[in-house]
């Protein structure tokens, strides 16, 4: 039973959350190298622009924006699960090698797979989870133990041992094709936001559609799993089943969102944790706040990335890791 304070705060606080998400789509959609001033956006968007204010609106701004927020809510929803089912808060889909996973195949699909233009954006997503799949399958093999399951140090390690045998793996395949190809690899290992277009976005929106609200009915399930070993055992959870349920679901989010905006680490990993400050570690309560933090923090590192260098700007995935390398090193010695 929650209190209905807490829910009543919870509620409250996504309230707020969603307020700021929107205020940060109307001041991220008015900056940018496009003249748009922010006294003709709602006209723009209304119909009443002129072509080159609908051109920076749609064609430029709002999809760069729409799949920015779905990324990172995506990441931070995965991070959310990883923590959960590892009971290890340093979890995170970059930091433990399953966006490196994706990023391999992704990066064999582009330099050998011959396929038609069109087909290309809606099979990212695909070939990025088969890939992390993989990967995501042989890092939770080496940290499992027979007797005592899952283990949550020996996960993260393994995780970052992955991860760096997949990024020499990345340089291998870069340092053997010609450069406009390398251009597009590098450009996705720097976390830059390459699919802005609308068509990614109707590539990616399925995966969410389906996953956040199984993830959100599984909340009891992410529960159990946070508590011991024998405690979960002991109310009749079905440990590995709901584990590798919940760790697929969470290998299809992130590789789903880093297949177009690239190899960003670190929201997964701080999104969780500051919604579990502000409501407690109960998942009904912390996962939908960590989705809005997640999509609100990826559009702000993307925002401000964008807008401080002229013209190509800072990836947005550097931004984030400006923030969120000193949170994992204060998580490291914390915990």
């Amino acid at each position: 039973m929650i209190h209905p304070a807490i829910i009543r705060r919870q509620r409250w606080i996504v309230g707020s959350l969603f307020l700021l998400v929107l205020l940060t789509i109307f001041i991220s959609a008015g900056l940018g190298y496009s003249s748009l001033s922010y006294d003709r956006l709602l006209p723009t968007l209304f119909g009443q622009g002129s072509f080159k204010e609908n051109f920076a609106l749609f064609s430029v701004r709002l999809p760069r924006i729409f799949v920015t927020l779905l990324c990172g809510m995506a990441l931070a929803l995965s991070g959310a699960i990883l923590q959960a089912i590892t009971r290890n808060d340093l979890a995170d889909p970059g930091i433990i090698g399953i966006n490196s996973g994706a990023g391999v195949g992704m990066a064999v699909f582009f330099l050998y797979v011959p396929i038609q233009a069109g087909e290309f954006v809606y099979m990212l997503p695909l070939v990025s989870f088969a890939s992390a799949f993989v990967t995501a399958s042989l890092i939770y093999l080496f940290s499992y133990q027979k007797h005592t399951g899952l283990h949550p140090v020996k996960f993260v390690l393994t995780g970052v041992g992955f991860s760096m045998a997949l990024s020499g793996v990345m340089i291998v395949l870069i340092s053997s094709t010609d450069r406009t190809k390398v251009d597009f690899i590098a450009n996705w290992l720097a976390g830059s936001i390459w699919g802005t277009d609308w068509p990614f976005i109707w590539a990616l929106l399925p995966w969410l559609a389906v996953l956040i609200p199984f993830i959100l009915y599984k909340g009891n399930a992410l529960n159990l799993l946070g508590m011991s070993e024998p405690a979960a055992i002991g109310v009749g959870v079905a440990m590995n089943k709901e584990r590798i349920i919940l760790f697929i679901a969470a290998v299809a989010l992130a590789s789903s969102a880093v297949s177009i905006s690239g190899g960003i680490a670190f929201v997964g990993l701080m999104a969780p944790h500051i919604a579990k400050a502000l409501v407690g570690p109960r998942a009904q309560l912390h996962m939908p706040l960590a989705i809005l933090i997640g999509g609100w923090l990826l559009l702000v590192a993307d925002t401000i990335g964008r807008n401080i260098l002229d013209p190509s700007g800072v990836p947005a995935g550097i931004m984030v890791a400006l923030l969120g390398a000193p949170y994992f090193i204060y998580l490291l010695l914390r915990k």
